[in-house]
């Protein structure tokens, strides 16, 4: 048995090179040189992908050395945006129609009326003396104008609540409104508003409110 287990160790040791077949030591030689510059080639590889997902290049995070930058962009409108919004500061400003208070002395005042506003409203912003009392809430007559009879006409019918305040008010004529109610339009462009000589107010005597 001995013999025999040696002879079997023996022929698992590797063969010196002079008794291996030339052949298979070509082959061999063959395959190492193929292998070894495309395993060096492929760990080359990985080790540089691995680098690059670990830690980004410092190029990408200078700012200075390159355009890129981790931050945000920002916004920054085009010279025809700014163009358009800086020339005009007045665009949002409302549309006016020139409309003309006569006080009780004569004496004209031509205003920019704000479409949409009433004419107390715009009385009011210009320092005419036109009372409101109630705030054009349809309590009292201290806001009575006198109208042209064209201007009259353009106007809705008053409501009821407007002609019982109307029956309360000093110097009424067929062309009497409460300034609270008549809403600024295109229509009345140039209109002109006759303040009465007095007005008549159902609160303590000597009270006037302040213009707001």
């Amino acid at each position: 048995h001995h013999s025999h287990d040696t002879n079997h160790f023996r022929a698992l040791r590797p063969q010196p090179l002079s008794t291996q077949n030339p052949e298979s030591i070509a082959t061999s030689a063959s395959s190492s040189s193929f292998l070894l510059p495309v395993t060096m080639a492929l760990r080359s590889f990985l080790s540089v992908t691995a680098r690059a997902c670990v830690q980004p290049s410092r190029s990408l995070l200078s700012s200075s050395s390159s355009s890129f930058s981790l931050r945000p962009a920002r916004y920054v409108p085009s010279r025809m945006f700014q163009a358009s919004f800086h020339s005009s500061p007045t665009s949002f400003a409302k549309e006016t129609v020139k409309v003309t208070f006569v006080d009780k002395d004569g004496n004209r005042q031509d205003v920019d009326a704000p479409i949409g506003e009433n004419i107390l409203e715009v009385a009011h912003s210009n320092n005419i003396d036109l009372e409101g009392a109630c705030e054009a809430s349809l309590a009292c007559s201290t806001c009575h104008v006198i109208l042209e009879d064209e201007v009259y006409d353009r106007l809705e019918e008053p409501s009821e609540e407007e002609y019982d305040m109307l029956d309360l008010a000093f110097g009424l004529t067929d062309t009497s409104r409460l300034g609270c109610q008549i809403i600024v339009s295109k229509d009345l462009e140039g209109m002109v508003l006759q303040l009465p000589q007095a007005t008549r107010n159902m609160a303590v005597d000597g009270y006037k409110p302040k213009p707001h």
